[in-house]
C-alpha cells in the first residue's frame, strides 16, 4: 500500500499506516468536542506560550528533519506544532467532522503528524518521495500550484499529490460526508520514537471506532 523512497529512508523518514475498511463521517460528536476542549487546556497548562513549544524534544525533530529536506519549518510547520501554536494563540481546534477531528485530536496531544485519507479517490500503491518539480498540488483550504522539485509529497499511482510531508493534505482525498473508508497515515522523523508514533496510529483507529463507528477490529499498524 505504502513505501518510502530509499533516499527519504536515508534521512531517516518513516511512516506507520492503516486502513480502516469501514467509517462514518458524523458532525463532531459531543463526547469528542469534549475530548479536544480537555486537549486544548492541557496544551496550554503544559506549554503555556508558543516559545516553549519550540524547544520540546519531538518538536525539535521534526523541524530538523525539515531543514534537512530543505524545507523552513518557521514557514511550514508540521501539523501537530501547527495545531498546538494555534491553541497556544488563543484559537480552538477547528472541528471539522467525527474522522478528522479525531486526527487532529491525536497530533494535538502528541505532536505527531495524523493524515487520514479516502481510500476510495487514491490509486494504490502510494510513495512518499522527493517531487521530481512542476507537480500540481491542491491543499485544502489552498490554491492549486507548482510544487518545488526536492518537496517531500505523498503520491499515488497516477501521479497525483495527496500530502506534502509531514504539514499538508490535498483537497482531492480530503474526509467527506459520502467517505466511507480510510487510510490514516502517522509521519515519523528521526529523534522521534517509533513506538510514539505506531501508539499515535493506533490511537487514531481506536477513536474511528468510538466516534465514527469505524470497523476496526484487526486493523493493523504497518510500517514503511
Amino acid at each position: 500500500m505504502l513505501a518510502v523512497s530509499g533516499e527519504l529512508k536515508s534521512l531517516g523518514v518513516y511512516v506507520y499506516y492503516a486502513e480502516v475498511p469501514s467509517v462514518r463521517v458524523m458532525p463532531t460528536p459531543i463526547g469528542l468536542d469534549r475530548e479536544l476542549e480537555e486537549a486544548e487546556r492541557e496544551i496550554v497548562e503544559r506549554f503555556g506560550s508558543p516559545d516553549s513549544l519550540t524547544v520540546h524534544p519531538l518538536v525539535r525533530a521534526y523541524r530538523s528533519l525539515l531543514w534537512k529536506l530543505g524545507l523552513d519549518p518557521t514557514k511550514v510547520r508540521p501539523s501537530g506544532e501547527a495545531l498546538a501554536r494555534r491553541v497556544l494563540n488563543g484559537k480552538r481546534v477547528p472541528r471539522i467532522n467525527s474522522v478528522v477531528d479525531s486526527g487532529n485530536l491525536v497530533s494535538l496531544r502528541t505532536l505527531v503528524p495524523i493524515g487520514i485519507y479516502d481510500l476510495d479517490r487514491l490509486s494504490p500503491p502510494l510513495e512518499l518521495r522527493r517531487a521530481s518539480g512542476g507537480e500540481e498540488f491542491r491543499p485544502i483550504g489552498g490554491k492549486p500550484h507548482a510544487l518545488k522539485k526536492g518537496t517531500p509529497v505523498l503520491v499515488d499511482s497516477e501521479g497525483r499529490v495527496l500530502h506534502v510531508y509531514p504539514h499538508r493534505d490535498s483537497e482531492h482525498t480530503m474526509v467527506r460526508e459520502s467517505t466511507r473508508r480510510v487510510l490514516v497515515v502517522a509521519a515519523g522523523a528521526p529523534g522521534v520514537p517509533r513506538d510514539h508514533v505506531r501508539r499515535a496510529l493506533a490511537w487514531v483507529v481506536e477513536l474511528l471506532g468510538k466516534y465514527s463507528s469505524g470497523l476496526v477490529h484487526g486493523v493493523e499498524a504497518r510500517e514503511a
